[in-house]
């Protein structure tokens, strides 16, 4: 290796060392911030009743409970934060679809109790509906759970829902075709 390949790669090594150092920084900032955050503000991970477990035994888990549940100020509050986020820009005003599905008409593509709405909010799902727990919190989830249970269901529904009655043909399990909800 000549002289000057090896001031060229001295020189490249100087100018890389500030830069690693303070990505090591960066993670230990990064680490640190985790660390101090309380247990109460990350949702403990949810075992789901519907769920298989292998050989029966169910996996760690906690429950999660809505801690504004039948509070009269929540819903209004839960609305305005469904406002200011602009979920309406994907859900429709009210709730009522648009690009997003109906949040309103009661049925739910990944279920309709609390802490399944919860999971969809605050750790997004699949093609589309972003994770809004690390910019809302849990308690502003709540919040907007408990503005979309509030909300009047329509009287006609135009799609069919991805729960399925027992025993009804075409729908999903019956061998027939399926109808898509919007949900």
């Amino acid at each position: 290796m000549t002289t000057t390949c090896k001031s060229m790669a001295m020189i490249g090594m100087v100018m890389a060392m500030p830069l690693m150092m303070s990505c090591g920084q960066n993670r230990s900032a990064a680490s640190a911030s985790l660390s101090s955050a309380s247990d109460k503000d990350i949702p403990p991970a949810t075992r789901y009743e519907d769920h298989i477990w292998a050989n029966g035994v169910p996996p760690p888990g906690g429950a999660l409970s809505n801690p504004q549940a039948n509070s009269a100020r929540s819903p209004k509050d839960g609305e305005a934060l469904f406002d200011s986020m602009n979920c309406d820009g994907c859900h429709g005003s009210g709730g009522s679809g648009g690009t997003g599905p109906n949040l309103a008409d009661g049925r739910w593509r990944y279920g309709g109790r609390d802490d399944e709405i919860f999971n969809s909010i605050f750790y997004g799902r699949p093609k589309g509906m972003p994770a809004f727990g690390g910019l809302v919190g849990p308690g502003g989830v709540w919040l907007l759970i408990d503005y979309l249970k509030s909300l009047p269901q329509p009287d006609s529904v135009p799609t069919l829902s991805y729960v399925a009655p027992t025993g009804v043909e075409g729908r999903p399990g019956q061998g027939g075709t399926t109808g898509a909800s919007t949900q």
